[in-house]
């Protein structure tokens, strides 16, 4: 049991609370212990893919937890809360709406590299303490601005919202000029004009974006304030939904004692990365820690493989190969 499973995690459930549904289906289905961790936190409020690593795929959790994330969302526009989401108290208000047009006009100015200010519910440290914590406790939390970047984001026409296929784009002469920057396309004639109370957005993100603080910065740069009342995370490096099995499924397989057929393999978390094929001698000394030389591959990571079996994530640099994750299979 090597690989990933891949939860669409529900409502109110927390990333650790995933990995210990997946380590009780391993004992219910017999197939004794592993090592079972999360390849990136998910908010109880938030749902969606949450990848679970088993046995030598938790060495790769890390590499997942640097990977790009797709997130769709919704904003409320009039009122903030505290915790910038739906389970927070209401911290300000104000009685502006943005109109379609508005809000396709401000979004190209957070694509790209950007800096925000993490949320003070969150997960960070501040002298030792998690900032949530101390949020909490009542105390003023001020963390500093990090740089991110938004790969992409898009906004959907009001009236399809809730269908994550279906999102618009500008009209051609408003269109931001750099590549890949968000759009918005009005359907009917007309709505860009109309006043919105909520809008739904997909974000293609980098590692330490926080959605909740992007939902923020954009209601306040419309002129008004805003949370985060839906967060769905789509897709994490190279999983998404299509992968995705929901704890029913996960508890039904337990008891038939068939998780093995929803474990994708170790691979599978490294689909960005090329393969190199090694003799048994190669991947004997890789697994020795030994580095190898006169290697005809290109620089950079590959997947070590002997045969079907994996052997090592290494780094290749002018044909010289060296270990940076080896695996115990």
């Amino acid at each position: 049991m090597h690989g990933w499973i891949i939860l669409d995690k529900p409502l109110g459930l927390g990333s650790t609370q995933g990995v210990s549904a997946v380590k009780r289906a391993l004992r219910q289905g017999g197939y004794g212990k592993w090592k079972v961790g999360h390849g990136g936190t998910l908010d109880p409020l938030a749902t969606g893919v949450l990848p679970i690593a088993v046995g030598e795929a938790t060495k790769l959790a890390g590499r997942m937890l640097d990977s790009d994330k797709v997130y769709d969302f919704t904003i409320r526009f009039g009122e903030q809360t505290d915790t910038l989401d739906a389970e927070g108290k209401v911290i300000a208000t104000s009685d502006v709406r943005p109109t379609g047009e508005a809000l396709a006009a401000v979004l190209s100015r957070f694509t790209g590299p950007i800096e925000q200010v993490p949320p003070a519910y969150s997960a960070l440290k501040v002298d030792g303490e998690r900032a949530y914590d101390l949020a909490r406790a009542g105390e003023e939390v001020v963390l500093a601005k990090r740089a991110v970047t938004i790969h992409s984001l898009t906004a959907r026409h009001p009236d399809t919202a809730r269908h994550p296929s279906e999102s618009w784009d500008l009209p051609e002469e408003s269109a931001p000029a750099a590549a890949g920057d968000p759009s918005v396309r009005w359907g009917d004639e007309g709505v860009g004009a109309a006043t919105l109370e909520e809008a739904t957005l997909t974000a293609h993100v980098s590692k330490g974006t926080y959605i909740r603080s992007l939902a923020r910065d954009i209601a306040l740069a419309l002129g008004t304030v805003g949370y985060v009342t839906m967060l769905r995370r789509t897709k994490a490096g190279p999983f998404d939904l299509a992968r995705a099995i929901s704890l029913d499924n996960l508890d039904e397989h337990a008891k038939a004692r068939t998780l093995e057929q929803i474990l994708l393999p170790l691979r599978a978390g490294l689909d960005d990365i090329p393969a190199l094929s090694l003799t048994p001698d190669q991947a004997g000394a890789l697994r020795q820690g030994r580095a190898l030389a006169g290697i005809a591959a290109e620089d950079g990571l590959h997947f070590a493989l002997l045969g079907d079996t994996p052997v090592a994530l290494v780094e290749v640099g002018s044909g010289n190969v060296r270990v940076e994750r080896g695996f115990n299979l």
